[in-house]
């Protein structure tokens, strides 16, 4: 054997100890984790996969046979692709309500927004109160929240009062109010690194809806 073919016996010999080890540690770690609730979770920040991420997860419940829902709070006017996917296939899964009219600057009318607000919420408080339904998205509330069109209190408090035991909800938009995100068990933040809509690039099918 050359020096260099023993040099990488070494190496693969170490790399193979320090994994062993690894997952030694990692398994030790799993083992203690039986717990399991339902989750209410966070996913929020000024960079792009928000609700792709919660969207993500609502495919996974279908995947899974769980029963699940949408409620839109903003973007109820886009033609989206999720939309179409969940409503023409899963919908026997998946309940999908588009409560949203659009952005506020494109309504341009932030009585007729909050009451779109209003409706939304009091759909999600009926899907999560379900309890055969085992995931809820409520896809840009945070923005609803922003912009005070619900109350923060009001939502935290169903949240951690009224939410059965095992249902996830999840709850995208930027900018999540404090109380929220301290009433949350799992928060995400995405961070803006680059984004081709500073380059002069449109939103597209398949990237953005």
């Amino acid at each position: 054997m050359s020096g260099k073919d023993a040099q990488r016996e070494r190496t693969d010999e170490q790399h193979s100890a320090k994994m062993a080890k690894k997952k030694a540690a990692r398994d030790k770690i799993m083992a203690g984790k039986t717990g399991e609730k339902g989750l209410v979770i966070v996913h929020t920040g000024p960079g792009k996969g928000k609700s792709s991420s919660g969207f993500g997860m609502i495919l996974r419940c279908v995947a899974h046979g769980m029963p699940c829902a949408v409620v839109q709070f903003i973007k109820g006017a886009w033609d989206t692709g999720e939309r179409r996917l969940l409503t023409g296939n899963f919908g026997d899964l998946c309940q999908f309500h588009a409560m949203g009219e659009g952005f506020t600057w494109e309504t341009q009318d932030r009585a007729r927004d909050i009451a779109a607000a209003q409706a939304g919420w009091k759909k999600a408080k009926e899907l999560i109160r379900d309890p055969e339904i085992r995931m809820v998205l409520l896809d840009e509330i945070n923005i609803a929240l922003r912009y005070e069109y619900l109350d923060i209190d009001e939502v935290v408090a169903f949240l951690t009062t009224e939410k059965p035991e095992m249902t996830h909800v999840v709850l995208t938009g930027r900018n999540a109010h404090e109380k929220l995100m301290e009433a949350a068990d799992l928060v995400t933040e995405m961070t803006l690194v680059k984004h081709p809509f500073r380059s002069g690039i449109k939103a597209q099918p398949g990237v953005e809806f």
